[in-house]
């Protein structure tokens, strides 16, 4: 299976500080890779630096035949890497319909023209109602991004993600602040909306990791303590012990 993203002994400091030292990670074309461990094991310092918003110290990043390392957020992003964040990111002010048709108009790099209603153009149209469809957001197309629920919120977030039809979808705690149901509801719908892509996920909800992954990457202290499948990860002693161990015994050992 082809390597779409060749990550080689990557390093990074702050002010001395090490936050990351020498990860090296290989993700394949079609797969869905989980990044999991403690807090501060440099889990979003590495999404970070994939999606070009912190440059490395040393080491490379390569991204389907080119070397993204230090390359900025835009031509990383025009390459075909899309991302989420912890804190969502839409446009309140506009409908649900309205963001995701914009993302599209973007993707396509249509000018603005004052002599079109994008409203009518037939493909842009098409393709939001099939986003909205896939992510469940149809019954609430015309509502205003700042007055869904939290967890719709979340939901057109990761419309806006998958909608530039990346190569490489990207999220960061998609399930944070989720409640059961709703995180039982976003995991069906990450598998959907990923489904044939390859996708890289950093969560800290275990059943959100072992329902999704097909390969488990665990960090610990800036470093990789173990890749493998769910099952292998389940079975590690050292990630039990690092990282597994601590969400068993519940939030007083974080």
């Amino acid at each position: 299976m082809r390597k779409i993203l060749r990550i080689e002994s990557l390093f990074k400091e702050f002010s001395g500080l090490k936050v990351l030292s020498g990860i090296t990670m290989d993700v394949c074309e079609g797969e869905r890779r989980a990044i999991i461990g403690p807090n501060g094991a440099g889990k979003t310092t590495l999404f970070n630096i994939i999606t070009g918003f912190y440059k490395p110290s040393k080491g490379k990043i390569r991204f389907l035949d080119s070397d993204i390392t230090g390359s900025s957020v835009h031509r990383i992003a025009r390459m075909g890497i899309s991302r989420s964040f912890q804190i969502i990111n839409v446009f309140p002010r506009m409908t649900v319909y309205e963001n995701v048709r914009n993302a599209i108009v973007s993707k396509h790099n249509h000018r603005l023209n004052w002599g079109r209603l994008l409203d009518r153009d037939r493909s842009t149209t098409q393709e939001s109602e099939r986003i909205l469809d896939i992510l469940s957001l149809g019954d609430v197309r015309d509502v205003l991004a700042t007055e869904l629920s939290y967890g719709r919120q979340r939901h057109l977030e990761l419309a806006l993600t998958v909608v530039r039809d990346p190569v490489l979808i990207m999220l960061d705690e998609p399930t944070a602040g989720l409640n059961s149901d709703e995180t039982r509801n976003a995991i069906q719908l990450i598998k959907q909306a990923t489904e044939g892509k390859t996708l890289i996920l950093v969560e800290h909800d275990m059943d959100v990791v072992f329902n999704i992954s097909d390969r488990i990457t665990v960090l610990n202290n800036g470093e990789v303590l173990a890749t493998g499948t769910p099952h292998e990860i389940r079975q590690n002693e050292e990630v039990k012990k690092a990282y597994l161990g601590r969400k068993e015994r519940g939030p007083a050992s974080r």
